[in-house]
Formats: structure tokens, C-alpha cells, sequence
């Protein structure tokens, strides 16, 4: 009990600095004409980490750059609160359990992959068409539907891998279809009020998807086969197993990092498919006919590049990045219609994180959630509440971001 009487002071003192901190600074800044972009981030994070000690030097140097403020102060706080953290609760398996916070980090790094993946599909969406595709969670599901029905039910002898392509191609299709039919009209001036349109439109495609495949598949929980099985490995011998072991449904490293095979092996495909979506955009002309028109649509089309095209082929992109999420993780969850809600209010939360129309800040942004969900659900005890509380986890991460740097991490005023 003494111990909370500590963590308690210390978590109130970081927060009304931290404050402090966004509030005050941002009016230094601007009493010196400076940029005040990230000035409200920088003192949240210096006041948080060192309170009046911190704040002082930064309001009196106001630096140019506060990158690495933000990062020291971010290190510096992080380290505050775990040190805080164990001492409110020295038994928590968190802080008796390396092993377990070893793993709890490998995860967060697998998951965050994977939640990269489906939140840079939004925000592709969001960068060439300026347009927020509320059905995103829609394509995960159908993506993972696909995998089952294929795999499980159509084509049982079908490569686990072929059914992922074909799920691919189906959420290309939808969503490329989906452009030409309802968002087209947008261009072309038959209507009057296209934000509103946009909004409305993907909501109705939510309901749809929703309902379609829950008439055609039923409201019972489905879930795929393992793709493959790890083969048995001991490194470096049979006799001394430290370095790399394997079952058939995980993988462990240095007898303390444990990762299941589903999610290993979703984010082994997420991994290759960000690289691949990188070399798309930066080697293909398609790929940079993309960037120039989420730069500057007007001069794109002076070049010689039909936006609407780029505006088809981005819808069917990103529809196919959050499908090929949902083919790849329905091997580690049970699926129902109605499955896509959470991941889709976690991209919206990853691509407000990362800055609208960001690719690296919806990375980062991904690994930052699913680092955070990690840690929260790990250090909870109950198994039940852990996983109650991960929306929330997303929430106050969407708090704070707005709170704090309205524009994301990487995102920029227009």
C-alpha cells in the first residue's frame, strides 16, 4: 500500500506538468515568432519527464528544432512511469516475469506490423482521394472470410497461400468496383456537398458487406487452419536448445521469447508486403504516379497522369492492403461478419497518430499501438479485463494526439 502512495503523486505531478508544459510553451514560441507546430508535443513530453527543471531550459534556449527534446523527454517519462510502475506493484508478473515482458514486446512488435499494414491501406485512400473509407474494416473481414471459405470449404486442397491472393483479388475488385460506381461522382461536379457524399457512401458499403456475407456465411464464429507448421528446430544442438526452438504452433528464442505461429507468420507476409508496396510506389510509374497526385492533382494531370485512374487504383490498394490483413491474421482469431469494427476504429487511431496521408507514419503509428496493447493486456492479471481494455488503449492514444499535435506525428498543415 505504500507503494501506491508514491506511484499516485508521481503520475499526477508528470500530468499537471505535462500540461503545463503544452500550454505554456506554445506562447514562448510564439512570443519569438517561431514555429509552434510541435511546440505543444516537446513541453508536454519535457514537462512530463522533468517538470519545472526541463521546462525552464526549453522556454529559456527555445531551440528551433524540438525533435530531441521530444525524444529524450518521451525516453525520459516512458522510464518514469515503469519505474513508477514497479513500484506500485513490485509483484506483478510484469515486473517479477522477464520472460513474459520479453515476449509481451516480440508480440507488440508482430501485432504492430500487422496493424500497419491495414492502416497504410487507409491511408493511401486518404492521401489520393482525400476521402475516409469508413467500410475499411469491412475489407479485413472479407478478406479473412475469403481465406476460410476458400481453403476450408471450396478448395480444401488449395495452398494456403493461393487463397490469401485470391482474397487479395477479391477486396481489389470491391473496392476498385466501388470507386468507379459511387465515388466517381464526386469528380465530376454531380455533387454538390462530396465530403458529406464520401462519408455517407462508405457508411452504406459498411452495412452491405456487413449483411451480405452474413447472409451468405451466417453469424457463426469462424476460424481458418494454421498455414503451416514450424518444422522442428534446436539451435545450436539438441543437447544445448539456447539460441531457437520450435513446435509446430510456436516459435522460442533464448528460452524466454515465445511467438505463436499465426501471428508470426501474419507478420512475416505483412513485412514482405510493406516492402513490396514501398518498391510499388518509389521504383513503378504507377507507384509514383500515385505520390504526384496525392502531392498535387492539378499538375499530376498536367503531366500527363489521369487522376481518376489514380484515384480507382488507390481505393482498390488500400481495400486490398485491410483484406490481405484480415487473410492473414483469420488463422490466429475466430471470424464473424461483424469482426472488422475494432481493427477499423485502430487504423483510424494509427493514421491520426501517424499524420493523415503519412505511409511512414502509419507505420510508426503501428508499432507504437501494438506495443501499447501489448503492454497494457500483459500487465493485466485478469485475462477477461486485459481484453476489455484494449479499445481503450486506442482512445486515449487518439486523446492525446489531438490533444497534444493535432496533425500526427509525421503530418503536415495544408
Amino acid at each position: 500500500m505504500e507503494h501506491s502512495i508514491i506511484f499516485w503523486p508521481v503520475v499526477l505531478w508528470m500530468i499537471a506538468w505535462g500540461v503545463v508544459g503544452s500550454v505554456v510553451t506554445p506562447r514562448v514560441f510564439l512570443r519569438r515568432d517561431m514555429d509552434i507546430s510541435n511546440a505543444s508535443l516537446a513541453g508536454a513530453f519535457v514537462g512530463a519527464a522533468s517538470g519545472p527543471f526541463g521546462l525552464a531550459p526549453l522556454w529559456y534556449l527555445a531551440p528551433k528544432s524540438t525533435r530531441g527534446w521530444v525524444l529524450l523527454s518521451a525516453a525520459g517519462a516512458l522510464a518514469i512511469l515503469i519505474a513508477a510502475f514497479a513500484l506500485a506493484d513490485p509483484d506483478n508478473v510484469c515486473v517479477t516475469n522477464g520472460s513474459l515482458v520479453a515476449s509481451q514486446v516480440a508480440n507488440g512488435l508482430v501485432m504492430g506490423t500487422i496493424y500497419a499494414l491495414m492502416a497504410m491501406g487507409l491511408t493511401l485512400i486518404f492521401s489520393i482521394l482525400r476521402v475516409v473509407n469508413f467500410a475499411h474494416g469491412e475489407f479485413y473481414m472479407v478478406g479473412g472470410m475469403s481465406v476460410y471459405y476458400v481453403s476450408a470449404v471450396w478448395l480444401p486442397e488449395m495452398p494456403p497461400a493461393a487463397a490469401v491472393l485470391v482474397a487479395c483479388g477479391i477486396t481489389f475488385v470491391i473496392g476498385g468496383a466501388f470507386e468507379r460506381l459511387f465515388l466517381t461522382p464526386m469528380y465530376d461536379g454531380r455533387v454538390e456537398r462530396p465530403i458529406e457524399y464520401a462519408v455517407l457512401v462508405t457508411f452504406g458499403l459498411v452495412f452491405f458487406l456487413q449483411y451480405f456475407v452474413q447472409a451468405l456465411a451466417g453469424a457463426s464464429p469462424v476460424k481458418a487452419q494454421r498455414f503451416f507448421d514450424f518444422p522442428i528446430i534446436r539451435l545450436p544442438s539438441a543437447e544445448d536448445p539456447w539460441l531457437i526452438k520450435t513446435s509446430k504452433a510456436n516459435l522460442q528464442l533464448f528460452d524466454t521469447v515465445s511467438v505463436s505461429n499465426p501471428r508470426f507468420t501474419a507478420a512475416v507476409i505483412s513485412v514482405l508486403v510493406l516492402l513490396g508496396l514501398l518498391f510499388f510506389l518509389y521504383r513503378t510509374w504507377w507507384g509514383k504516379a500515385l505520390r504526384a497526385v496525392s502531392q498535387d492533382r492539378q499538375a499530376a494531370a498536367v503531366a500527363g497522369i489521369d487522376p481518376n485512374k489514380m484515384n480507382m487504383l488507390a481505393f482498390a490498394l488500400g481495400g486490398m492492403l485491410a483484406g490481405l490483413s484480415g487473410a492473414v491474421l483469420v488463422q490466429a482469431f475466430s471470424w464473424v461478419p461483424q469482426v472488422g469494427m475494432l481493427p477499423a476504429l485502430r487504423s483510424f487511431v494509427i493514421v491520426v497518430l501517424g499524420g493523415l496521408g503519412s505511409l511512414p507514419g502509419a507505420f510508426i503509428g503501428g508499432i507504437i499501438v501494438g506495443m501499447v496493447e501489448a503492454a497494457g493486456t500483459g500487465c493485466i492479471p485478469d485475462p477477461q479485463r486485459a481484453a476489455s481494455y484494449i479499445p481503450a488503449y486506442g482512445m486515449l492514444i487518439l486523446t492525446l494526439t489531438l490533444l497534444l499535435k493535432p496533425t500526427g506525428l509525421f503530418g503536415r498543415r495544408e
